[in-house]
């Protein structure tokens, strides 16, 4: 008895001239849709604190200074409240319809960081664009 079959045995074939075609569709979709930056990277463009800005004629600065306990003093006078009203209501005042003012922000180094984020919140909402955030010159370890 013959079991095997008549015909004669074949290989079995892939045909990769398709998968060629689908790799290589592949690689070029990737290479176009991918960017060549670093997404991963926080980059963070440093002021310089050692350098005195030159001040503007004609302009009196703004100043909003945040104190330890998070209230809020706009050219020096203490507000009645923290509240971010009472800190766009002040800037108004001293301000008036002038956004071109430019506005220093001064936090003390142990305020809390929402209080300072509150301050930048308010200014950025009425439309104040030059906040400048005052910093102290560290003195090198050794000087008296």
């Amino acid at each position: 008895m013959n079991l095997r079959p008549s015909r004669p045995h074949e290989e079995p074939e892939i045909n990769v001239v398709s998968l060629i075609d689908v790799v290589l569709l592949l690689v070029v979709f990737f290479i176009l849709s991918s960017r060549f930056t670093d997404e991963g990277r926080l980059h963070v463009h440093l002021p310089h604190a050692n350098a005195v800005p030159t001040p503007r004629v004609g302009s009196e600065p703004l100043v909003v200074s945040v104190t330890e306990a998070g209230g809020y003093l706009v050219n020096g006078r203490e507000l009645i409240n923290s509240s971010p009203e009472t800190l766009r209501a002040a800037l108004l005042k001293e301000a008036g319809t002038s956004r071109s003012t430019p506005v220093t922000l001064r936090a003390d180094a142990r305020s809390t960081h929402q209080s300072v984020i509150t301050a930048m919140d308010v200014l950025g909402r009425l439309g104040f664009a030059e906040i400048n955030v005052a910093t102290v010159k560290e003195e090198p370890a050794g000087k008296p």
